[in-house]
């Protein structure tokens, strides 16, 4: 291990969170706001839970590879087999399919039936931004039909399904095709007992033929809306929006709908926050554990202000010009540095990437939890190290 350093971890400013801003409702301090983030995420305390439950409590998992969500769960419970988690997944109680950002996500059977046709709108919106033009020349109708009767045939993978669409569409454009699809047809991919549950090239299958049970198709935003607060609060429509990726004035027209069931705070900036009334809203002044996040971890990603859990000087650290998202270790309840795995043989190592000096505490804590960390992320290994940059 590295000798030990002094953290430079910034102090956040107190201030009274019962403190009342212009207009009467109570200012909530940066740590006031990090403390009620980490309570929601299960990151102050670690939770006796399900893996269903915890999905559900989360508002789903950010699940671009196959193993990041398993250790995101592994952080936040007291007890995690994933034998457990890949048995949910047989019995269809949780399902990997596209979701917020129209990235992969984990969600549970039941939030995945309420919460798809609110999520169609952020999705869509999201599809015409990024294909543009090429989004105009497809025949959306036709396009959704035929995918639909594809993956009602059999689960395939979306390089198989491509090549369909290609021959039943010989002039379309065969990528936007694709992307297309994935954000118009609500699909689930199908565990295959890879070693996470899910080989890199996953099958899809048609989510009302594998759920076998009716999804709403109330495409209103508000479910969508008391479930991130519930999980990320307290926040303003733009943190909503970024979570989402509805439009913002979306968002904001949600959080205007809602503000008669709400809770009015304001920020140490005076930006209005809403927050369900009963959340949790813990004293600034709690403990906050030494944790371990995955790459794509949603408290990394799901506020505009990320400040409350990551200082903007460090994001850049984090999320990579190719948009990889990395993981990260918590210090304090605030992101520290970042991790990563070397496996050599029967050897696994996990190195730190600090972003700045480190106390001895501090390194204790790290080695701690780390070497547990190899130890479920690693099983196979006999040798295990954590060790600094």
């Amino acid at each position: 291990m590295s000798p030990a350093r002094r953290t430079s971890a910034r102090r956040p400013a107190r201030a009274s969170p019962r403190a009342r801003a212009p207009g009467g409702a109570p200012t909530l301090t940066r740590r006031a706001l990090n403390r009620a983030t980490l309570a929601r995420q299960l990151l102050l305390k670690r939770a006796r839970l399900t893996p269903v439950e915890a999905v559900e409590a989360l508002a789903g998992l950010q699940a671009q590879a196959p193993r990041p969500p398993f250790i995101g769960l592994w952080t936040r419970l007291e007890k995690l087999a994933a034998a457990d988690v890949l048995e949910a997944f047989e019995k269809r109680q949780l399902v990997r399919a596209t979701a917020m950002r129209g990235t992969i996500h984990w969600l549970s059977a039941k939030d995945y039936r309420q919460l798809r046709a609110s999520l169609q709108p952020a999705l869509t919106w999201g599809m015409n931004a990024i294909l543009r033009e090429r989004a105009k020349a497809l025949d959306l109708p036709a396009l959704e039909k035929a995918a639909r009767a594809l993956f009602s045939e059999r689960p395939r993978t979306f390089d198989e399904a491509r090549e369909e669409l290609v021959r039943r569409f010989p002039k379309g454009d065969e990528r936007a095709m694709g992307f297309a699809v994935r954000n118009v047809v609500p699909l689930v991919q199908v565990p295959q007992g890879a070693p996470w549950g899910f080989p890199a090239a996953a099958d899809f299958a048609l989510a009302g033929e594998w759920l076998k049970g009716a999804h709403s198709k109330d495409d209103s935003p508000l479910p969508l809306a008391r479930k991130y607060l519930a999980a990320f609060g307290p926040a303003t429509p733009q943190d909503f929006q970024t979570w989402s990726a509805l439009p913002l004035p979306s968002a904001r027209d949600a959080f205007e709908r809602l503000r008669g069931e709400l809770r009015a705070f304001r920020d140490e900036r005076g930006r209005e926050l809403f927050d369900l009334p009963d959340a949790p809203r813990p004293d600034e002044d709690v403990p906050a554990p030494t944790r371990f996040l995955p790459e794509f971890d949603n408290l990394v990603l799901s506020h505009a202000d990320r400040t409350r859990v990551i200082a903007d000087e460090h994001r850049g650290k984090v999320v990579t010009k190719n948009l990889q998202v990395r993981a990260t270790f918590l210090l304090g309840g605030e992101v520290a540095g970042t991790w990563k795995v070397e496996r050599k043989k029967k050897a696994a190592a996990l190195v730190l990437e600090p972003f700045g000096e480190l106390a001895k505490r501090d390194l204790a804590a790290l080695e701690e939890e780390g070497e547990r960390l190899l130890r479920f992320c690693e099983p196979d290994a006999e040798d295990y190290a954590v060790r600094g940059a």
